[in-house]
This record gives structure tokens, C-alpha cells and sequence, in this order.
């Protein structure tokens, strides 16, 4: 069990230090903005969804710790090439996953489960899903900027 934390620890840090789709992306026709005012960690969410519903491209700017930053990196790899309703079916699982509320059950996260030990702090949660969050606005296409409270 040791391995496997180390290796999630590994996978975490690897994000947060080299993050993936971490840029403004200039055709993005959705965006929302999430705000932990607690730490205050900042991120913008910007997505390119084709009309059938499709992320064609998803991407992520701003400041954060190291776990919310790894999330929104993770995230938006998670996300690119699915459809609106893969990507809100994701965020329900993940959020499941990291609340602690998937009890013993897997939610097949692949990579993503490396958050589950965050159910640990509850402090940690909202970092871990801000960007989630962020994402679930911009996928609503909600104009205002989400929080953690």
C-alpha cells in the first residue's frame, strides 16, 4: 500500500510541477472561472465544445497548491475528446472519489484516483475540485465565477 501512495504522491507532484493544458486557449468558446477563498487558489477553465457536444480542447490558467493544480492538469487530460455528458458522468465519480463517498466501490479513475487519500482532509477536498467545479460551470455555460464556499 506503501508503493501505491509513493507512486500517487509521484503522480501528483509530476502535475503540479509540469502541468498538462496549462495556457489561455485562444478559441475557446466556454469558460468559467473557480475561486478557493479559504487558500486562495484561482483557476480559469476554458473549453472548446464543438456543437454536437464534443471538447474538442479544454485548458486551465491560474495559481494554486500543489494538489489543485495536479487536479486541473489531470482533469483537463481526463476530459479532452469526451462528450458534455462523459465529462459531468467523470466529475460525479471523481467527486465521489475524493468526498470519500464511493465507500469501498471502485469508480474506474484510472490516474485520477491518486486523489482519493484526499478524502483524508477535507480541507484538501475543495482544493482537489475546484477546478471540477470550474469546469462543471463551463460546461453549463454558467457566466459567474464559482467558489469553494
Amino acid at each position: 500500500m506503501a508503493d501505491l501512495r509513493d507512486l500517487y504522491q509521484d503522480i501528483i507532484l509530476e502535475h503540479s510541477k509540469r502541468p498538462r493544458n496549462y495556457r489561455a486557449l485562444e478559441a475557446a468558446n466556454r469558460k468559467a472561472e473557480g475561486f478557493n477563498p479559504l487558500c486562495g487558489d484561482h483557476f480559469t477553465v476554458y473549453l472548446e465544445v464543438e456543437d454536437d457536444g464534443l471538447i474538442r480542447d479544454v485548458s486551465f490558467q491560474g495559481s494554486g497548491c500543489a494538489i489543485s493544480k495536479a487536479s486541473a492538469s489531470m482533469m483537463t487530460q481526463a476530459v479532452k475528446g469526451k462528450r458534455i455528458e462523459e465529462a459531468e458522468e467523470l466529475f460525479q465519480r471523481f467527486h465521489h472519489v475524493v468526498t470519500g463517498k464511493n465507500g469501498t466501490e471502485s469508480n474506474d479513475l484510472g490516474k485520477l484516483e491518486a486523489f482519493a487519500g484526499v478524502s483524508e482532509y477535507p480541507v484538501r477536498v475543495k482544493c482537489a475540485t475546484l477546478a471540477w467545479h470550474a469546469l462543471h460551470a463551463a460546461l453549463q455555460g454558467e457566466q459567474q465565477a464559482v467558489s469553494t464556499e
